[in-house]
């Protein structure tokens, strides 16, 4: 599990590699990962954008930017969670996540939030992020 709060946005994830979903002979990984963000600021707050940077174990990077997150941009007022499963294949056995959420508040302010940097990382392999 990997959190990060900012401004009182609390983002957790926790990935898990989907064996189900690839196919390993033809370099095919899949994983899936759980995102609960809790708002434990004082005003409500909506998710308007998501920005992805996606690490395979050879260094390519693509980032993947859009609205809100599987198809919703969730109100979030005090004390409120949201909780979504997306998934993310690549061409290597291991690689990383990283990204942030652009939200409003009730005032109109846009801001962006930490989603924390995480492992993507076939079970019995040993890597971590510092």
């Amino acid at each position: 599990m990997y959190r990060a709060t900012t401004r009182g946005v609390q983002v957790t994830v926790t990935p898990r590699f989907s064996p189900e979903r690839s196919d390993l002979a033809r370099s095919q990984y899949f994983w899936a990962y759980t995102i609960e963000i809790v708002n434990l600021g004082a005003s409500t707050v909506q998710l308007m954008t998501r920005h992805w940077i996606i690490t395979d174990a050879l260094g390519r990077v693509q980032e993947v930017r859009g609205a809100g997150v599987v198809g919703e941009r969730p109100v979030l007022p005090p004390g409120a969670h949201f909780e979504y499963t997306s998934g993310v294949p690549l061409p290597t056995s291991t690689g990383s996540m990283e990204g942030s959420y652009g939200l409003v508040d009730e005032g109109g302010e846009t801001f962006d939030v930490e989603v924390p940097g995480f492992s993507l990382d076939m079970p019995g392999t040993a890597r971590t992020l510092n």
